[in-house]
């Protein structure tokens, strides 16, 4: 069965009224755990050295012993406590732990994870650590993978991970994102597919088989990073696209197909979701991770593939 895990042990407490929707990540586990889709495992913490391969160790220690101003907390986000930087540790090694499983198994889930707004000295947009490079390093120090591509569809373009690897050929960064859309002042992806508002379906689908393609081929990856945002969806309250659940479940298939006919295992992540309605974010989640354990049925064993599908 496929792996899953879960920071649900490190609760992310916000100022009532606070706009992130925190409430998903319990929703979504809750609803996982009942299908009973995987095997639930609590994420680790990523240790320090994992972190400064990453990020600055000023910046660290800093987020560490809450020595952080209020400009730059509110460029985060969150207001600073031992708590949440307790749930961002283990958020980052969740995804080190997801990649870890998905290289062994073929795939594999985190229910966080995703924030891609995090740069090497710095957080913003409600990141502290970027969890995807730091897995992504993590992989190549323990030598299970020397090239990683991160496919970003969190509606939100992947600044912090594209600043991060910018002179770093081993780590391929691929956005599809909204255009108009936070970030405002972008970064130089590897392959950057910006999108007007309003997109729907079918553009969106067609722009990601071309994209999807043609970082498969220029990544010449081990491993595949998914941030398999729910901000696209039509009635997202921060999203400006139009895509429909349906077309969010074909996306996620087509990112799971096009992996697994390159022979390439999958680290999903759940990255953003502000859905007007809670519960359009938990479905659009949760088929992602349903879709996840229908592919890890199919695939073949271990000891008949080694490190690949």
């Amino acid at each position: 069965m496929i792996h899953i895990y879960t920071i649900a042990q490190y609760p992310l407490l916000l100022p009532i009224r606070h706009r992130f929707p925190v409430g998903k990540y319990e929703l979504l586990r809750e609803r996982v755990a009942a299908a009973q889709l995987g095997i639930m495992l609590v994420a680790p913490e990523v240790d320090q050295d994992q972190l400064l391969r990453v990020h600055t160790a000023n910046y660290v220690d800093r987020m560490r012993a809450g020595k952080m101003t209020d400009q730059e907390m509110r460029r985060i986000g969150f207001p600073w406590s031992p708590q949440i930087v307790q749930r961002a540790l283990h958020s980052a090694g969740a995804t080190i732990a997801t990649c870890r499983s998905a290289l062994a198994n073929g795939i594999a889930v985190s229910l966080a994870g995703g924030t891609h707004h995090a740069y090497a000295d710095h957080g913003e947009g409600y990141c502290i650590f970027n969890d995807s490079v730091i897995a992504a390093r993590a992989m190549q120090a323990e030598q299970l993978a020397r090239r990683i591509v991160v496919i970003d569809l969190d509606v939100h373009q992947g600044n912090g991970t594209a600043a991060i690897t910018a002179d770093d050929s081993s780590i391929f960064t691929f956005s599809i994102h909204g255009s108009h859309n936070y970030p405002f002042q972008k970064e130089q992806s590897d392959l950057d597919i910006a999108l007007p508002d309003g997109t729907s379906d079918e553009p969106y689908l067609a722009a990601l088989e071309v994209g999807l393609a043609d970082a498969i081929e220029q990544s010449h990856a081990d491993l595949a990073i998914y941030l398999a945002g729910a901000d696209p969806f039509e009635d997202d309250k921060l999203g400006r696209l139009k895509l429909t659940k349906q077309g969010l479940y074909t996306r996620d298939q087509m990112v799971l197909d096009v992996c697994r006919s390159a022979g390439l295992p999958v680290a999903i992540t759940m990255a953003g979701g502000y859905g007007r309605r809670l519960e359009d974010t938990v479905d659009i989640h949760y088929q992602t991770v349903e879709l996840a354990s229908r592919f890890a049925m199919t695939l073949p064993s271990q000891s008949d593939i080694g490190v690949h599908w």
